[in-house]
């Protein structure tokens, strides 16, 4: 139902003024007398008559207000939780009925006036338009994300209730129970919920990343009912060998035991590991007897050689900062403090040395000897001559004289990303000391910070970082940074973006520079089986400049040895490959492109997680969909008693709902309106010179 109004702005009382106006302006045109006949120049004043009159009402404003109706029916979603849990431990054929009842049920509420759509744990998956053709294979259930995309796909629709078929098993997300729907819910349950014979495995305590040479725990949590005083045998095994074997006696008053292990971390690289517990005789089902671990093995610690000139506040803030990352341990030399230790040290963070006072030129020595990346400190006890014959991508040079800055990020630095929040927490900071020096950066050094004097940003460096060959340097330009930390942790209780420079700075000087002109990787280091894969891909050209639509095979290696083999293009802003989803498992890969003529190869690793989420639980749930039903104004149905539900939504005679629209247009803005006038007119025009007019 529709209907329309015209508004004007002014009061409505003026339009007789325009009707008299369009009469007045037709009198003295026409009242004259006329070579054409009485009845035409009646016909040509009242056209005058008419355009004048609209062109003077339109001077009034007008709006034309158009209100529309829509009826929208109610609608019933039927949910369906098609979770794997469902067909494990649910009566098959008592589904199949219960699906068909509940399809019945959508058509008989199709013929009584009601909407029906059809809704899966599957958020993105395709439509199912038949209940009885949903196969119940999703590895986990999120009950509040499948009622609550319900609401939102109705969110401008008459929802008048959901129909959830479900065992109440939920793994993932939050309780249904808990949030507020503004909907009724008609839970329909099916499952068992007698408690079944049964071990399970729950779970899997032990770090991701260890490392390599070291022995390391992994714990298993093991749960059983109706096994107490029972035997179990829980085993270790790699790449299907088993590395140790432990039997458990399943206690009747301790339903959940641990089981711990130490294994020896060995070679680098991803490892895959595997508990079982051994099937005993009368258990419900085996699905949930085992778990499995992928663990990362690295080499030990990167060790960081921090020396200085004499004892300063900066060397605690920086050993601080760097072992905020339990990866990183410091080794500390001061002359004349303590001896420096000759070990294979990874980088070096050298506090005002080269300095003008004699004994930091061990440090020095053992720097060049071993080729060692190196962030140097500049500060007042500073040899700045002997700084710049070390070639590190930075000249100093001025009067000696210092300056006091406030540090502000170089917006083209991307060789690493900052934390969100460093940008306003750098202009917080406290000013440091730097040399007030002309500088000179080579061509293979990058600016990281710059100097900034009160509000304006220079463009003189603050922090510069090098590329040499194969190794990276830095310099930093600042002396009593340890002020930085200091401000920042105590007004934000954490010195996060400090930290997170320094730690930055090192990783970058450790890792070695990428010359590689393919790179192919995975978005994620581990995903589940649940999961789509995707990869992406960089090309280089021989400036290591990025370069697009190189086609790129891929291929995936399981560790049975099966492959899959893809082929796609990386494209600038676009996504590489999908790859789908993949079972539980360690891959390796290998990439190929033809770059420039020349074989590019790339290779690497990944984890695909088994959730085995469904598998947990044996025992439906029906007292959450008790409380699901009872918190909307509902109760709880079971497959025997769908009639009862029919007969429940009908009764609740739930009500068509209206919406109206509203929208107001200026009747000036509507171009189909000049052209009618300006039709008339030249009808007018053409019909007077035709007859003759003077």
């Amino acid at each position: 139902m529709s209907s329309f109004r015209i508004l004007t702005t002014y009061s409505p009382w003026l339009i007789l003024a325009c009707l008299a106006a369009g009469a007045l302006y037709a009198w003295l045109l026409y009242s004259k007398r006329t070579p054409w006949s009485k009845n035409l120049n009646l016909a040509l004043s009242f056209l005058r008559f008419a355009v004048v009159s609209f062109l003077c009402f339109l001077l009034l404003g007008p709006l034309v207000r158009y209100l529309s109706n829509t009826t929208l029916q109610p609608t019933i979603v039927f949910a369906v939780d098609n979770s794997s849990s469902v067909t494990l431990f649910s009566d098959t054929s008592q589904l199949r009925q219960t699906q068909q009842g509940l399809q019945q049920l959508m058509s008989k509420l199709q013929d009584n006036g009601y909407n029906t759509e059809i809704r899966t744990l599957e958020a993105a998956g395709p439509e199912v338009q038949n209940l009885t053709d949903i196969r119940f294979k999703q590895e986990a259930t999120n009950l509040h994300q499948l009622l609550q995309q319900a609401q939102t796909d109705q969110e401008r629709q008459n929802l008048a209730g959901v129909v959830l078929l479900s065992d109440g098993i939920v793994n993932q997300g939050t309780s249904p129970t808990y949030a507020n729907y503004n909907f009724t819910i008609y839970p329909v349950a099916i499952g068992d919920t007698v408690p079944k014979k049964d071990v399970i495995l729950t779970s899997l305590r032990y770090n991701k990343v260890n490392y390599s040479g070291n022995k390391f725990p992994i714990e298993a949590e093991i749960q059983h009912e109706g096994f107490g005083g029972s035997g179990a045998n829980v085993l270790l095994k790699e790449n299907g060998k088993v590395l140790e074997r432990k039997q458990v006696i399943l206690q009747a008053n301790r339903p959940l035991q641990v089981v711990p292990f130490s294994v020896l971390a060995g070679g680098l690289g991803k490892r895959h590991y595997e508990i079982e517990v051994q099937p005993l005789q009368g258990e419900f089902t085996t699905l949930n007897n085992s778990k499995h671990a992928y663990i990362d093995m690295v080499k030990g610690k990167i060790k960081i050689l921090v020396a200085a000139a004499a004892p300063h506040p900066d060397i605690k803030a920086i050993r601080a900062a760097i072992e905020s990352n339990e990866n990183y341990e410091t080794e500390l030399f001061v002359p004349g403090v303590n001896t420096l230790k000759q070990q294979d040290y990874d980088v070096a963070v050298l506090h005002q040395l080269p300095g003008k006072t004699p004994g930091g030129e061990a440090v020095l020595q053992l720097v060049r000897q071993k080729q060692m990346p190196a962030l140097f400190i500049i500060g007042p006890q500073s040899d700045i001559s002997a700084f710049n014959r070390l070639n590190m991508g930075l000249s100093i040079g001025g009067s000696g004289d210092t300056d006091e800055v406030t540090s502000a990020l170089n917006p083209n630095f991307s060789t690493f990303k900052f934390a969100s929040e460093a940008t306003e927490r750098l202009l917080q900071y406290p000013p440091a000391t730097v040399p007030y020096a002309e500088f000179e950066l080579s061509k293979n050094a990058e600016t990281v910070l710059y100097q900034q004097v009160g509000r304006v940003r220079t463009n003189r460096p603050l922090l510069v970082v090098q590329n040499a060959n194969d190794r990276r340097n830095a310099t930093l330009l600042a002396s009593g940074t340890w002020q930085w930390r200091l401000s920042e942790a105590s007004a934000h209780e954490k010195p996060e973006v400090y930290d997170k420079l320094i730690t930055n700075l090192v990783q970058l000087l450790t890792a070695p520079r990428n010359k590689k002109r393919l790179n192919v990787y995975p978005a994620r280091d581990e995903y589940s089986s649940a999961d789509e894969i995707y990869f992406e891909a960089e090309a280089y050209n021989q400036a290591l400049e990025p370069i697009y639509g190189q086609t790129i095979s891929l291929k995936i290696t399981a560790e049975d040895g099966t492959t899959k083999n893809f082929s796609f293009a990386n494209g600038e802003n676009q996504a590489g490959v999908n790859i789908g989803s993949l079972s539980g498992g360690r891959y390796s890969y290998s990439a190929s492109a033809t770059i420039g003529g020349q074989l590019q190869q790339d290779k690497g690793e990944f984890v695909v997680e088994e959730l085995q989420l469904e598998a947990l639980n044996a025992v439906a749930d029906h007292n959450l969909l008790f409380q699901l039903g009872n918190n909307t104004g509902s109760r709880l149905y079971y497959p025997a008693q769908l009639q009862q539900l029919e007969e429940d939504i009908l009764k609740a005679d739930h009500q068509n709902l209206i919406y109206s629209s509203e929208s107001l247009n200026d009747i000036v803005g509507m171009k189909w309106l000049f052209f009618v006038i300006l039709a008339l007119i030249c009808v007018e025009w053409f019909v007077r010179k035709y007859n003759g007019s003077y």
